[in-house]
């Protein structure tokens, strides 16, 4: 496996965009489902999942895991921008189960994360339920600087902490039948109003077991030097940055190992729309827009997609012989 080299040109972190910066409101975008929308940014105060002025959650007790961090970076993993300033990271999300406006930071303080327990289940030699903390304790973190790519054609660049995926893979000790991963987050209407809807709750993603060996997918429990904050996924959530960002399911409580591919939330939606796969590819559209660039949140830029997020070297290899447009779909 080969890493990431830094290069002349690649910017440094320390030159990340301040957070001043302002980026402008996005228009709405439909998702082919009466009623889904995914609203502009909303400033300063959350709204409800109704409408209306939220009142601010009580502020969180401390991480019991806050010791942890910040953690070492790998060096292996090196951006060719800019780290997106912290204050647009914390205030610009998709977390549909508090909400659908970006803004959606101070009603997720309303997801409690702890006690939260992890099931590893499936067919695995070692099924295992873990509270969350010792989960987080049983796996050496580190930090990771990483691109991530939303479907909706805006781009960040993250400082993720955690650890492979491919590591709890092996603990969980797969039986030859499994042949994807199933992730599953909370369910919990009384705690968050957006699982009050429509939708076919609770979140779910799947990866093949392939793609969940791949060094790069990464399960996280922090950014930005902390526990992971709550508009993020907390307390445990993926990243697999080579793939559009719904893939990377956040607050997950459930990760099974199956033998047929399972139906994920947007799947569920609009298949025709978002796909298993998911992966980035500039040249294979949205049905209703291009991916052939992306916003640069935070740095007033647009810039060309690249094939697998730039992360080719690492994933290409996965998809040989696979038709191009299935790489989306």
């Amino acid at each position: 496996m080969r890493f990431h080299r830094r290069k002349g040109w690649e910017i440094p972190e320390s030159e990340a965009t301040p957070p001043e910066i302002a980026f402008s409101r996005r228009s709405a975008l439909g998702a082919g489902v009466a009623g889904l929308v995914v609203a502009a940014t909303r400033p300063a105060a959350a709204f409800s999942w109704f409408g209306g002025e939220e009142k601010p959650a009580a502020p969180a007790p401390p991480d019991p895991t806050a010791d942890l961090y910040p953690a070492r970076r790998n060096g292996a993993y090196v951006l060719d921008r800019a780290v997106t300033a912290q204050e647009i990271n914390a205030h610009y999300n998709n977390f549909y189960e508090f909400g659908m406006v970006k803004d959606v930071a101070a009603a997720a303080q309303a997801l409690r994360t702890r006690p939260w327990t992890v099931k590893i289940d499936g067919l695995v030699e070692a099924p295992r339920e873990m509270g969350i903390d010792d989960l987080v304790r049983a796996f050496p973190l580190e930090e990771r600087l990483y691109r991530h790519r939303c479907v909706e054609a805006w781009s960040m660049a993250i400082p993720w902490t955690g650890f492979p995926l491919k590591s709890l893979v092996a603990t969980a000790r797969p039986l030859s039948g499994a042949k994807f991963v199933r992730f599953e987050t909370f369910l919990d209407r009384a705690m968050a109003p957006g699982q009050r809807a429509f939708y076919p709750w609770p979140y779910v993603e799947g990866l093949t077991i392939e793609e969940a060996g791949n060094d790069l997918a990464f399960l996280v429990t922090g950014a930005y030097g902390a526990p992971l904050a709550r508009q993020h996924g907390a307390p445990l959530r993926l990243a697999v940055p080579w793939k559009y960002g719904f893939k990377s399911i956040k607050s997950i409580v459930r990760i099974s190992f199956v033998a047929e591919k399972p139906k994920t939330f947007w799947e569920g939606l609009q298949a025709s729309e978002y796909g298993f796969w998911a992966n980035v590819n500039p040249d294979v559209p949205h049905p209703r827009w291009s991916q052939a660039s992306e916003e640069v949140l935070g740095a007033g830029e647009r810039r060309k997609t690249l094939i697998y997020n730039g992360y080719g070297e690492f994933v290409a290899q996965l998809y040989a012989g696979m038709p191009q447009g299935r790489l989306f779909m």
